[in-house]
């Protein structure tokens, strides 16, 4: 398997994510109780898997392996990609608080949780979408079999380091059962 190619069936599960979190803000928004449990797991899934783990494969490994074939950092697409990754982790931070504003009763928190939601589900969307269609057509176009395999084994021994053992698992079962939950 390709490094993208991990990243774009990593790019899956978060689309998935954005989708689950844009039905819970609906229930929110229609007043329903949602578990504070689900929050707790989709706020550990944005900062450990998309952040620590997704975000940690493309900052430590492929960007500067992309940067070593030629493709800019500033003024390029790998610093858009980087600026779209900090903002993402300003809209976690600031998710996280809404979601403790809600388990604490606050009345504003869902509408602040709701909003917040929908600039990371737009943010991620497009972002991945760039990545897709642009940057990982790059990097499979640029980077020769060799690097592309020493990428695939960072990926993995970054999995291992950040994440933990089974954790990427735990995190598709959370997945499968809030997609049950609230998708289907």
């Amino acid at each position: 398997m390709k490094s993208t190619d991990e990243l774009k069936n990593e790019h899956e599960g978060i689309l998935l994510m954005l989708k689950i979190i844009k039905a819970i803000s609906a229930n929110m928004e229609q007043g329903d109780q949602v578990s504070a449990t689900h929050l707790d797991g989709i706020m550990e899934f944005l900062s450990v898997f998309v952040d620590r783990c997704h975000h940690g494969k493309e900052e430590d490994f492929l960007f500067p392996a992309l940067e070593a074939t030629g493709i800019l950092r500033e003024g390029g697409p790998i610093g858009v990609m980087l600026s779209e990754h900090q903002r993402g982790r300003e809209i976690v931070a600031k998710l996280k608080e809404a979601v403790n504003l809600y388990k604490s009763g606050n009345q504003n928190a869902p509408a602040d949780f709701t909003r917040l939601a929908a600039d990371y589900i737009s943010l991620l969307t497009q972002h991945i979408d760039k990545e897709n269609n642009v940057l990982f057509p790059m990097a499979d176009a640029r980077l020769d079999p060799a690097e592309d395999i020493r990428l695939f084994e960072s990926f993995e021994k970054l999995e291992k380091e950040r994440i933990g053992p089974g954790k990427h698992e735990e995190f598709h079962g959370l997945l499968s059962h809030l997609e049950k939950e609230y998708i289907v």
